[in-house]
């Protein structure tokens, strides 16, 4: 193989892993800016399985139980949890 047809085999595959993760996760509920949620939305929550409702800070128990029905696994993933901490220098 020549280098050029070496680099855009390469930059093919660094470009298609990425897209193939993001799809894959497309599925898991996003985070719910409320902790403690009141009138409607309070009802929407209810009424939704703990399966499909957004994840919520505080919310041990739900968000555990959301990460093994999507994930598999109780633990969070680094990638997620490290946009939540804050690190000093």
């Amino acid at each position: 193989m020549t280098l050029i047809a070496r680099l855009f085999a390469l930059a093919l595959v660094v470009t298609a892993v990425p897209a193939t993760c993001q799809t894959l996760n497309a599925q898991e509920p996003g985070w719910s800016p409320y902790v403690i949620a009141r009138g409607q939305q309070r009802q929407i929550i209810r009424n939704t399985p703990i399966q499909y409702r957004p994840y919520r800070p505080l919310h041990f128990y739900g968000n555990t139980v959301r990460r093994i029905y999507h994930r598999g696994s109780a633990w969070p993933r680094p990638r997620s949890s490290s946009r939540f901490v804050t690190r000093r220098r």
